[in-house]
């Protein structure tokens, strides 16, 4: 009955994991206007999945440190009691989250249930471990991430210029262009947008676009490919280290292998990310910042590589997503 009843609340996790995290990686495709919600998370269910199933590969051994070795005794690890109450803990926190449109870190949730669970079950947790292994990583990755983006964002920008490339302000009413002049201060588009809306009487968004070629290339849409790619890329890293984590907690079972575990916890993670996760959708996309296109761009492909290497050295990244950074507007 226990092990049913750790599979049954490891696939849980697994579940509010995808309908919390999927759309993270590919917040900024929504959110620029790069495209719609349901493509985004499309492309996102995919490339989560396939860093799911590439966690055995490039990111194992996080299998094992999650499974509480090191920090608490094996004796402990071993009981499928314990395995139930971190995953229930784990999963009703992000659960709770999921359902008030709050993202929240499943990193951060697995190990506070790690460790109260072992507290509860008046273990000694070896609390040295517990601050080298676990919290060092989840307090420095999204520093990492601030940095690198703060020190590479600049650099495009100034690329950009120099290439003669330039941005557009584009004011939409739905899918139809209504008005497309050069390129905005926010506080002037603010204000365009106002004056719109009300001469038409339906509700008008303003969109930065990119006008230029380079080498013959069309600008905007070599970005758009780039801006896909990155987010592509943000999302498999995202599979790459959540997966490990809760497929940790299926290894009690027996005749569980690695694999198995890795396969369960990935499908479960694609269906959550699917069927759960609009409303966390809508707060990563419009309610933190504004994003354009180029920004997102930096921000995924310093995050994706953050968690990358991450995984591939065995730290526990919280995925510190793309909106670490706050860009404004009339930046790149």
């Amino acid at each position: 009955m226990e092990l049913i009843a750790i599979v049954i609340t490891g696939l849980t996790l697994a579940y509010a994991n995808g309908a919390n995290d999927n759309f993270k990686g590919v917040a900024t495709l929504f959110g620029s206007g790069t495209t719609n919600r349901r493509r985004a998370l499309l492309w996102a269910t995919v490339t989560t999945l396939l860093g799911s199933l590439c966690a055995i590969l490039l990111a194992g051994e996080l299998l094992g440190r999650f499974s509480g070795k090191g920090i608490v005794p094996d004796t402990l690890t071993a009981d499928p009691g314990f395995a139930t109450a971190v995953a229930i803990g784990a999963g009703l926190t992000v659960l709770l989250a999921t359902r008030l449109g709050m993202p929240i870190s499943t990193t951060h949730s697995l190990v506070g249930a790690l460790t109260g669970a072992a507290l509860a079950s008046a273990t000694v947790v070896q609390w040295g471990t517990v601050t080298s292994k676990l919290m060092a990583p989840l307090l420095l990755s999204p520093v990492i991430a601030l940095v690198g983006t703060t020190a590479f964002y600049p650099l495009l920008r100034r690329t950009r210029i120099a290439l003669g490339l330039t941005k557009q302000s584009c004011f939409c009413a739905g899918v139809e262009t209504v008005e497309t002049v050069p390129h905005l201060t926010y506080e002037l588009a603010l204000a365009r947008v106002d004056t719109l809306s009300a001469s038409l009487g339906t509700t008008v968004t303003c969109e930065e676009r990119y006008e230029g070629r380079l080498l013959g290339v069309n600008c905007a849409a070599a970005l758009d490919a780039g801006h896909y790619l990155s987010a592509g890329l943000m999302s498999f890293a995202r599979g790459l280290n959540d997966t490990p984590k809760i497929a940790a907690l299926f290894l009690v079972a027996p005749n569980m292998t690695p694999l198995g575990a890795l396969a369960l916890c990935g499908g479960s993670i694609a269906i959550g990310g699917l069927i759960s996760s609009r409303r966390v959708a809508e707060t990563m996309s419009h309610r933190i910042t504004t994003m354009n296109a180029g920004q997102g761009f930096t921000a995924n492909l310093i995050t994706a590589v953050t968690v990358i290497v991450a995984s591939r050295l065995s730290f526990l990244s919280p995925r510190p997503t793309s909106r670490a950074v706050r860009c404004s507007a009339s930046a790149l």
